[in-house]
């Protein structure tokens, strides 16, 4: 007679090979369908369940309808696609035209554009702006935290709501899985409308925990707009022990408000349901805003005009558009192509595409952080430095604080900033948006904040423990690497 432990060591095996079935019929990159195989087959059980968790693919699946979409965009949008005397620049009209055609990501003239380098500059400019608040204030982060900056920010939500101004808040159920939901209560009791992103509830828990909204977006009255890399938390201030926070924001004022705008009230009825396509959501620009740049006393650079184009990926798009963008711009690149990010786990394309641009001649540099967040992601990710430092590109350690930073920017000509980092991540499986900027003025300004932070970064090529580490050490780094698509 078959003991029960036979019987459950034959179906524990017939779910195994069903599952690793499931993940070769997806039809992912290689790489991954390797990696997910080896975990489901060499992790007993934790394998499995780690896939079940984190390693569904949801890129084939509906979350919104065509004929919601093109009420959230096109019909609400539709007057400015033609906007007057609009010039788009010829050398990156197939680039422009690739947004366009994959997710109507309209390109917008006529914009104000200011940096801003660190906490200290961005959250009193925000606060400046919500504080002049009339119609609305929508914000969609992936972390809200719960600590002296985020109930600061909270009550000047709640002052708001109380003077009848709409205030719409999204935040990330798993980045914010640490904040209470007393916090939030707080907020909605007061009449700030709240909704998570995906929130983490079994049994739906298994299939969506690995697709998060990374997203760091901000509207005030459709005429202000936040895009770049920083959450609202504490940390962007103060650091975290005893390293300071290096991040990258942008305001934006003109027509290019209209593209955040949009991307927010996409994923307001993704979350809640909720068709939101008034035209008052999109006010009629007043044009240049020179008035303003008198109040602009702690920003990293004076703003700057540039021509925008507001960019949404995710994994239920058909396509990677803003990995493809990168990959474009790299492969375009004649002078040089600069990049910032906090993690470096690169997809194959994008690697590729940094030693062709490298091998080509063009001058390929990329600044990390010295010391990572996230050591995991840190140890993956020094094998692929060393891979692409023996190609001809230039590696940077950033060593002034942790390096957060999300920035590209080329020939001086095209740049780009948002909450995409360099990583499978951000690439393949989280929600993210990007503001590509197109134009001279705003690619020499953020080529100076790369410039600026490659002052306090040392050369990777300077630090022979880290080129050429021990045996043991190269070993776990490769090992690690193995896993960097699951991470």
């Amino acid at each position: 007679m078959i003991s029960w432990n036979v019987i459950l060591f034959i179906v524990y095996h017939v779910i195994v090979i069903l599952a690793i079935i499931h993940v070769v019929m997806d039809n992912r990159q290689p790489a991954k369908t390797m990696a997910w195989a080896l975990v489901i087959w060499f992790v007993p059980v934790v394998g499995l369940v780690f896939y079940l968790f984190f390693g569904l693919n949801t890129r084939k699946e509906k979350f919104i309808s065509q004929r919601s979409l093109d009420q959230l965009s096109k019909r609400s949008m539709l007057e400015f696609v033609e906007q007057k005397d609009l010039q788009l620049p010829a050398e990156h009209r197939q680039l422009i035209d690739l947004f366009v055609n994959e997710n109507f990501s309209l390109p917008f003239k006529d914009n104000q554009v200011t940096v801003y380098g660190d906490g200290y500059a961005f959250f009193p400019a925000l606060l400046a702006e919500i504080a002049k608040a009339e119609s609305h204030i929508h914000i969609d982060m992936y972390i809200f935290a719960e600590d002296p900056l985020g109930m600061l920010l909270s009550d000047a939500l709640i002052d708001k709501a109380r003077q009848g101004v709409e205030v719409r808040l999204i935040y990330d159920d798993v980045g914010c899985w640490n904040v209470s939901h007393a916090f939030f209560d707080r907020m909605r009791d007061e009449g700030v409308e709240i909704v998570p992103f995906l929130p983490v509830r079994f049994p739906s828990f298994t299939s969506k925990v690995n697709y998060r909204n990374h997203r760091k977006l901000i509207v005030i009255d459709g005429r202000i707009g936040f895009i770049g890399g920083m959450n609202i938390a504490l940390r962007y201030v103060k650091g975290t022990g005893s390293q300071a926070w290096r991040d990258t924001m942008l305001k934006v004022e003109g027509t290019g408000v209209y593209g955040i705008q949009r991307a927010f009230l996409i994923d307001w009825y993704f979350c809640d349901r909720t068709l939101i396509s008034n035209r008052k959501y999109y006010p009629p620009s007043h044009g240049d805003r020179n008035d303003v740049m008198s109040e602009i006393s702690h920003a990293f650079l004076s703003p700057c005009e540039a021509l925008t184009q507001v960019v949404c990926s995710g994994p239920v798009a058909p396509y990677p558009e803003i990995m493809q963008g990168y990959v474009r711009i790299i492969l375009s690149a004649k002078r040089y192509v600069y990049i910032e990010t906090p993690y470096f786990l690169p997809t194959e394309p994008v690697l590729f595409a940094l030693k062709t641009a490298s091998i080509a001649g063009v001058d390929v540099r990329i600044i990390v952080p010295y010391r990572s967040d996230a050591k995991w992601v840190e140890w993956a990710s020094r094998s692929y430095l060393r891979d692409v430092v023996e190609s001809g590109v230039t590696v940077m350690l950033y060593q002034a604080g942790f390096l957060h930073s999300k920035l590209l920017v080329c020939d001086d000509s095209i740049c780009s900033c948002g909450s995409t980092n360099v990583d499978i991540r951000s690439f393949e499986n989280n929600f993210e948006s990007n503001i590509f900027l197109y134009g001279e003025t705003a690619a020499r300004q953020l080529r100076e904040v790369f410039q600026a932070d490659e002052q306090q970064s040392v050369n990777l090529q300077d630090m022979p423990e880290r080129m050429h580490p021990k045996f043991m050490k190269r070993l776990w780094e490769s090992m690690v690497r193995m896993m960097s698509p699951l991470m």
